[in-house]
């Protein structure tokens, strides 16, 4: 296993200690795996494997800056996301890097905050995401170029427009993929507009993370309003349940729709331990199939395992990892924190006392992230 750049093992405010020996003591005092209590037959305590230095990528890592912020404003505050008040948001240097280090995390994948730049359009969207990952490149990356990767911005409303920004970041500057946000002007990925996206990505090699974005009025209105309270129909219209079936629905929609007939190569990534989608692997398979049998080219269960791969993020919880792995394969699974909006330490934390094979734990951590990413070294 490739060790750590030298310039990265410092950890600030450690007393010069470097990094995964902080880290190994970190996790010696308050978390312990829980195999590290098992005895073995003849009575002597089991060896546990040291889970304290193995390497960490994070692909659902969020930022902004105040010019994106100003242009996501929006008149109705629960369409609102662009990160609220977060200033971790805004820090994109040296908070940002000493949190990581803290965590024992090597590499972030940034990605803007919902709703990126969807709501941009037309001329206006092309020139700022151009210039938007321009900057991110040759300013953020570039301060920190074994730190950070990044997904490009795009401007979603105009999807020839935003596959050419796709290529440019790529080629130009080695993004390693996109994010998009939800449904885009009211249009799932699997619509036709948006063929010429995803056929490039598919081209390129990288794949299309899809988080989630606050439902339409009209989804608001039928499914969310009418509760007396507007806080409560934001929250169960977003973080608190609507986006996470919103993100299976596109998912499942993009498996039956024939997308992956059409586009066999192109890899989807979904949050938040898979959006629901693990819990309903058993049930589509059975269902779904029967609609889908004779107009797609596999089994409805067989596009999770060629096609679609998860991330942790926010949802560490060792019951939904354990379905995850179950349904989706140790080889699918990938660590994510979602910062600044959940604990980059708790996370890592957990990831590193979860009571998994070692293997298995390396491969959710960072190796099945090197393989999606093209990233060769950490």
């Amino acid at each position: 296993m490739t060790k750590i750049q030298e310039s990265c093992e410092r950890t600030p405010d450690n007393g010069g200690m470097g990094r995964r020996d902080f880290l190994r003591k970190s996790v010696a005092a308050g978390v312990g795996l829980t195999a590290a209590a098992q005895l073995s037959a003849g009575g002597a305590q089991a060896t546990v494997p040291d889970t304290s230095n193995i390497p960490l990528i994070t692909l659902e890592e969020h930022f902004t800056t105040p010019e994106l912020q100003s242009k996501n404003t929006s008149g109705d505050k629960r369409l609102f996301s662009g990160g609220g008040s977060r200033p971790e948001l805004l820090d994109v240097g040296a908070g940002r890097i000493a949190d990581m280090d803290e965590a024992g995390i090597d590499i972030q994948v940034l990605s803007t905050v919902t709703p990126g730049a969807s709501k941009i359009t037309g001329a206006e969207g092309v020139e700022f995401t151009r210039k938007f990952n321009t900057w991110i490149a040759e300013e953020v990356i570039a301060a920190y170029p074994n730190r950070f990767r990044a997904f490009a911005t795009l401007p979603l409303s105009s999807p020839e427009a935003a596959a050419d920004e796709l290529e440019r970041s790529v080629r130009e500057y080695g993004f390693v993929g996109t994010m998009t946000y939800g449904p885009i002007d009211g249009k799932f990925l699997d619509h036709a507009d948006y063929a010429p996206l995803l056929a490039r990505a598919e081209a390129l090699g990288v794949p299309i993370y899809i988080h989630p974005n606050w439902p339409s009025p009209t989804a608001m209105q039928a499914y969310y309003d009418g509760l007396g309270d507007d806080l409560t129909s934001r929250i169960l219209s977003g973080p608190g349940y609507g986006w996470h079936q919103e993100i299976a629905v596109q998912c499942l929609r993009l498996i039956v729709g024939g997308v992956f007939d059409r586009f066999p190569n192109l890899q989807i990534v979904v949050g938040h331990m898979g959006e629901g989608l693990p819990f309903y692997y058993w049930r589509v398979g059975e269902d779904l199939d029967r609609i889908a049998q004779k107009r797609l080219q596999k089994p409805v269960q067989q596009y999770f395992h060629d096609n679609l791969w998860i991330t942790t993020s926010a949802f560490f919880r060792d019951e939904l990892l354990n379905l995850a792995l179950a349904t989706m394969g140790e080889d699918r699974v990938m660590f994510s924190v979602d910062y600044p909006m959940a604990s980059a330490k708790v996370g890592a934390d957990w990831l590193r006392a979860a009571d998994i094979p070692l293997a298995t734990k390396e491969k959710i951590g960072s190796k099945n992230a090197m393989k999606l990413l093209g990233i060769d070294k950490i």
